[in-house]
Formats: C-alpha cells, structure tokens, sequence
C-alpha cells in the first residue's frame, strides 16, 4: 500500500514520524478531492511504524487495535503531510495521534490509532 500510495518517510525524530503522499489520481476520490481512505491509510502507515520504531522488534509485534479519523479541510492537489505523535506509550497498547496538513500547512485530517504490542512467540 506504501508504494501503490506513493508514501515517503521524510523524517524521524526521538517523538515523531513524518511522511508525504502525494494528492494525484491514486489518492482521490471521484468528486476530485483526497480520499478519506487514502488520508487514513497514510495515518495507520504512520502510527504502525512509529509503533514498530518504539518497541524491540526481536520481541515484540504491533498490530492496530482501532483507528479514527475526522476529515477537516479537503484537498484537490500537491502533497500532503502527516506527522505520528505518541499520546500513551504503555507496555500493552500504543495510542498515536496523526495530523495530515497540506502544503499551508492547514489542518486536512486528524486520526488517532491504538495499536496492540504483542509478544512474539
């Protein structure tokens, strides 16, 4: 989906993930504008990753238990930007909270994933 998307990570810091999607024809709906589908697949890319990032991967699997997301400004073209910050960093659960701005920087879409750490076996 990362790929089909066109999501690139540009920035890892020690309390956020960042990437862009571009807003083309792979990621808009039928009246032109970004899909809410394609907003939250960005987020659940963002949210899982950063999950990944945080735990012992050696030990541990991150899987989402729940996502939401509440589409405010829509988009038409460019790129968008969505940036993974941890609300709750517990040993069972995850919650991140994901903000996708456009090019100005506006507010498109906010989500929130809970995401299920999971000892491997």
């Amino acid at each position: 989906m990362v790929e089909h998307l066109g999501i690139v990570f540009t920035d890892i810091q020690e309390d956020s993930l960042t990437a862009t999607m571009p807003v083309d024809k792979r990621t808009l709906q039928p009246y032109g504008l970004l899909h809410g589908g394609a907003s939250v697949a960005l987020a659940e890319t963002l949210g899982s990753v950063a999950a990944h990032l945080s735990v012992d991967s050696d030990r541990y699997l991150t899987v989402g238990l729940e996502i939401n997301a509440n589409h405010i400004k829509s988009a038409r073209s460019g790129i968008v930007t969505g940036t993974a910050r941890p609300i709750h960093i517990g040993r069972s659960t995850h919650v991140w909270s994901i903000d996708i701005v456009n090019e100005e920087g506006q507010l498109v879409c906010t989500s929130r994933i809970t995401m299920a750490i999971i000892a491997k076996k």
